[in-house]
């Protein structure tokens, strides 16, 4: 290679890792929040003001979720390639196109709950009644489930934890769910989606079938590890 080759090749280099550069940058700054606090009203009947879920397990938490992992489900809820009546009339593509998807995905993951109040004394003249309201309406602890939690923590360490993470937090890079904080009878019923291939577990590996390896007594026992992993 010449040296003005060799110059005209660094010179594109540079050119396309600042367009790229530019590029996420961009991407990043078209979240609008505000939009995606109006979507989230609508979402809110549902899922909670807070993405907290609700009617134990019917509506699963989103909040603190991958905003990947939403803006993919949303997609595949949009394309009817997950099958769910109720969120049929709300993803059309009039009423979510992408952007839109972007924006609730951001702001739905960007909602942090507690696990417990904190500290406050009701007989402090300085006491904010109202904001100790909001204050619990953002607080999320799942009930325990039943099982044996020490057996399920063995088994999610061994064969879930590298993908969920240590303490089932999820991965917001790679787009995997935080599995503590959600509510048990909604995991079982993914299980069984999963277990039907109505939903696919890896993406990336299709034909996996890992959650029909294990039986309905190893997932009650994760399930138990897992739903007292928020105390």
């Amino acid at each position: 290679m010449t040296s003005n080759s060799f110059y005209s090749f660094n010179l594109i280099l540079v050119t396309f890792l600042a367009f790229a550069t530019a590029t996420a940058q961009v991407a990043a700054n078209e979240y609008d929040p505000e939009n995606g606090e109006a979507i989230n009203e609508v979402c809110a009947g549902c899922h909670g003001e807070f993405g907290q879920g609700g009617s134990d397990g019917e509506y699963p938490r989103l909040a603190g979720m991958p905003a990947a992992f939403i803006a993919r489900q949303l997609h595949l809820f949009r394309d009817r390639k997950r099958p769910n009546m109720a969120m049929i009339e709300y993803v059309d593509e009039r009423q979510m196109p992408d952007a839109d998807i972007q924006d609730i995905a951001t702001f739905l993951s960007r909602i942090t709950l507690k696990t417990k109040l904190s500290p406050a004394n009701e007989s402090d003249p300085a006491f904010d009644a109202y904001a100790r309201l909001l204050e619990s309406k953002q607080v999320m602890q799942i009930p325990r489930a039943e099982g044996d939690q020490e057996r399920g923590g063995k088994l999610f360490r061994k064969e879930c934890d590298s993908c969920h993470g240590k303490l089932g937090e999820g991965d917001h890079t790679k787009a995997v769910p935080m599995l503590t904080g959600q509510y048990t009878d909604y995991l079982w019923r993914q299980v069984e989606k999963y277990r039907n291939t109505i939903r696919i577990h890896d993406p990336d590996a299709p034909e996996d079938q890992l959650l029909s390896e294990f039986s309905d007594t190893e997932l009650q026992d994760i399930f138990a590890y897992l739903s007292v992993l928020d105390d």
